[in-house]
This record gives structure tokens, sequence and C-alpha cells, in this order.
């Protein structure tokens, strides 16, 4: 996420804001056949070039001629971050980016620190999204020739533009976040006002991966970044640190998934074993002599042994010599 505070893309902020959204207004004449998007706030989606402009203007009460009259902030995600809310939001992607700018504007409040100064409801501000970006001289494509000035960039480049008043919405109240103070100076803050800038990049970085559930890495933080860039040397091995711990527990985190895993596929192949077995009553053993006589069933005489059936037919020999 990138999130740059400037004085105007024009150059100029010190007098109207006339120019400023013209030059905002761009894709409305580059794309005059689409369906045209609308400045908005924390609380209207179709606001007018027209009243952006007479608002702004009309909000400078006590700024002198040299004073800046307002602000612009871009906030830019990445490519991967734009792709990453289109698989999530589809269609609805650019009403959740504006949002999220919304929100933004939040951050942007609260980092003045300032009684009164709450939220984006307390500032005065018109955003643009814009779909597409152009080369300017500026590029180095443009100077090595492989480019023409004006040619759209390829890629994902949807993006938001913010112009802030300098005064808030009650056009009482000097808002600065050029000022540098960091709030050590409490006279000098409660008569200036303070803002860090890189506290208010840093949370619209988190605020995104809280509100969209993005996973960051470190070395994708602007605070990474940052330290890679100004840090000292014991900040930059602190960072290897977190870098060391965050992979050991990415890692971690991949070994347990993977047991729970196995231990599923386990459990399944064992339900599986269990579903193809068939469960019987216990057989009972065959009596082969009741089947050889015809007989079964309770009605079935005692099985009578070879030598019983000899004695008894000799008696019976016996008993019809007798009776002769």
């Amino acid at each position: 996420m990138h999130i740059k505070i400037s004085d105007s893309e024009t150059g100029n902020n010190k007098g109207g804001s006339g120019a400023l959204v013209h030059y905002l207004d761009k894709e409305q004449r580059l794309l005059d056949n689409l369906q045209p998007e609308h400045w908005f706030n924390g609380s209207r989606n179709q606001v007018s070039s027209t009243e952006v402009r007479r608002s702004l203007d009309n909000n400078i009460a006590k700024l002198s001629r040299d004073d800046a009259k307002f602000f612009l902030i871009n906030i830019s995600p990445s490519q991967k971050e734009i792709v990453f809310l289109k698989e999530q939001y589809g269609d609805d992607t650019q009403a959740q980016f504006k949002a999220y700018a919304a929100k933004v504007m939040d951050e942007y409040a609260r980092n003045f620190n300032r009684p009164g100064i709450e939220s984006n409801k307390d500032l005065l501000w018109f955003a643009k999204l814009e779909n597409h970006r152009y080369y300017s001289h500026k590029d180095k494509e443009v100077k090595n020739g492989e480019r023409k000035r004006g040619e759209r960039k390829p890629g994902e480049q949807m993006h938001i533009q913010v112009i802030v008043s300098r005064k808030d919405i009650s056009n009482k109240i000097k808002l600065s976040p050029m000022n540098k103070s960091r709030g050590r100076n409490v006279e000098h803050s409660k008569k200036l006002g303070q803002f860090d800038r890189a506290a208010f990049i840093n949370s619209g970085e988190q605020l995104f991966d809280q509100t969209f559930g993005f996973d960051r890495k470190l070395e994708e933080t602007f605070a990474y970044a940052k330290t890679q860039k100004n840090g000292n040397l014991k900040e930059r091995m602190a960072l290897r640190e977190d870098k060391s711990k965050q992979q050991q527990q990415k890692d971690s985190s991949k070994g347990k998934a993977q047991t729970t895993n196995l231990s599923r596929e386990t459990q399944i192949q064992q339900d599986h074993r269990d579903a193809g077995k068939t469960y019987l009553p216990e057989q009972q053993p065959t009596n082969y002599l009741a089947i050889a006589l015809g007989k079964t069933g309770p009605e079935v005489a005692p099985s009578v042994s070879r030598k019983k059936k000899r004695r008894r037919t000799k008696d019976q020999a016996q008993d019809q010599e007798i009776t002769l």
C-alpha cells in the first residue's frame, strides 16, 4: 500500500483548487464513453466538480496568500492488493475501496491529536477514484524512448486521489500534514498542531490488512522499507530477527496444518475400511446327523453310538429266538 501526501499534482496549492480538480477529472475527458466517475466523501457518493471547487475555495478563512489552502493524498494499493480485492469482492471492489478511503481519512484526522478533530466528518475533503495511470515526462520509460507521454500504463492501476482542505469543516482550525511536530513540545503542538506522516502511512497500511484480511509479509510493510532505508544498524538487526521469527511461526503453523491434515486423512481411511465391514450374528454349528435323517429343529433325537446300536440289535435277535 502506497500512501503519499503532497502539495498538489499541479505543483501549486496556495491558490484556487480549480486546476487540480480539472486535472483529476482527466479520465472523464479521456474516457468520455464510460459512465462518469463522481467525486465522493464520507457522506456522499455523487458530488460535482463545481461543488468540490467552490467548497474548497471558500474554506480558507484567515489563511494568507502564501499559506497552503489544501493538500493531496494519494492512496494507491499495489497490483497484488488490487487483485486480492477483486478476488474477494468482484463487482463490489470499488465500493469497498471507497469505504476504506473514508477510514483512511479517519486516521488522518486522529493523527493531528487535536480536540474536535476526531474523524473524517470533521474535515472538508473530496476524493476521486481512478482506474488508470499514464506515463509522464518523469517516467524512465519515457526518458528512454520506450513509451510516449500520456500513454496508459499496463496492469492494475486503481487508486484514489483525495483533496483535503487546510481548514477543518468548521473553517476555524488550521490543519497541516506538513507540520513536522511530533507532540514533544506541548505548547507548540497546541498552537500549530502536530502530524506524524510515518505513523499515518503505517496506520493506513495496517487498516487495509485488518479491513480486508490481507496477509502482508514483513518485507512488504512500510516499516520494513523505512528501516531498510533510514534505520540504524540496531534497528535493521531487530528487523531481521522479526523476519526470522515470522518465518519460524509460518513454518510451525504449516507443520501443524500438515499434521492435522494427515490425522484427518488417516481417520477418513479408517472410516472407509469400517464402512466396508459387514457384521453378522455368530454362526451356529451344523448338525449334520439331523440333516441326514431329514430332521431339523428341537425334535431332533440325540445321536446313538455304534456300540450301543450293535448291543440293541443282538438283544432284539435273542428275543426273537425265544419267541420262536
